[in-house]
């Protein structure tokens, strides 16, 4: 960097993991710029950062769910005149309601959030740190994109593997630029995220606190992957363990398994 504090932009920022990126990367010395929809949570957490590392943090109120969300974030980064240096495209939830019992608006809101906002952001971000020659890119899918889709939360799953495939090609067009791109599957993590969807008490009472990482720890594991600039990062070696069983079960013995998961947590009526 030249004279200058590096920036990062955090999607989902107010909690969870994105607020466990702003810390860990405020710091290691960057600004954060923090985005979500509940501005009190962004300001407490822009107070925090800046008494806490010093630093410039940056509060954006945005929804990226809505219709031209994601250009409305850039143009307003370009009115503050914030270079952005990093990357975290971490805003998401779920919806465990079943396919057919949600509506159209509240999918393509999803798709938008999860699946349009990454790419446009990446997309108008990234080719100035091409530039630069300095650029991180943390794209937080999920465990479930690499395991086959289960019922009632049916496109959260494909959602988080189209992240993924798109990281990696992403990450193979950036080999020798200087920009790292990297997608980060979590499993469960201690977060806001089953509180979100009302599953909070389903998934604790059906897993066992071993099964479960903090938020920081995904965090860590996120940036200590893309500074190592790898494509691919699942944290906990539980996690790696299940990512590897769906390679060497049969399709159709996998895909049971999965429904059997999701007939569990109440997702689906049994076959």
């Amino acid at each position: 960097m030249t004279g200058r504090r590096p920036i990062v932009l955090v999607t989902g920022a107010s909690a969870g993991i994105g607020a466990a990126f702003a810390r860990l990367y405020a710091g290691r010395g960057w600004d954060v710029v923090l985005t979500a929809r509940r501005q009190p949570s962004l300001e407490a957490l822009a107070a925090e950062l800046g008494q806490g590392y010093g630093g410039r943090h940056h509060v954006v109120v945005a929804d990226l769910g809505l219709e031209g969300g994601a250009q409305a974030l850039i143009q307003t980064l370009g009115e503050r005149g914030l270079v952005v240096d990093g990357l975290v495209n971490n805003a998401g939830y779920s919806m465990t309601n079943g396919f057919l019992a949600s509506s159209p608006a509240d999918q393509s809101a999803m798709i938008r959030l999860m699946l349009e906002a990454p790419v446009v952001l990446s997309r108008a971000l990234v080719p100035a740190m091409v530039e630069r020659g300095f650029g991180r890119v943390i794209n937080v899918a999920s465990l479930a994109g690499l395991m086959p889709a289960t019922g009632g939360d049916t496109l959260y799953g494909p959602i988080k593997s189209f992240l993924i495939k798109a990281s990696q090609g992403l990450h193979l067009e950036m080999r020798e630029t200087g920009v790292h791109v990297t997608a980060l599957c979590p499993g469960y993590t201690y977060s806001e995220f089953h509180d979100v969807n009302g599953s909070r008490d389903q998934v604790s009472s059906a897993y066992p606190p071993w099964m479960w990482m903090t938020a920081e720890a995904v965090a860590q594991a996120g940036i200590a992957g893309v500074e190592a600039n790898r494509p691919r990062v699942v944290p906990g070696w539980r996690n790696r363990m299940l990512a590897v069983l769906p390679k060497l079960l049969p399709n159709a013995v996998a895909l049971r398994i999965v429904g059997r998961h999701a007939q569990r947590l109440g997702r689906l009526n049994a076959c």
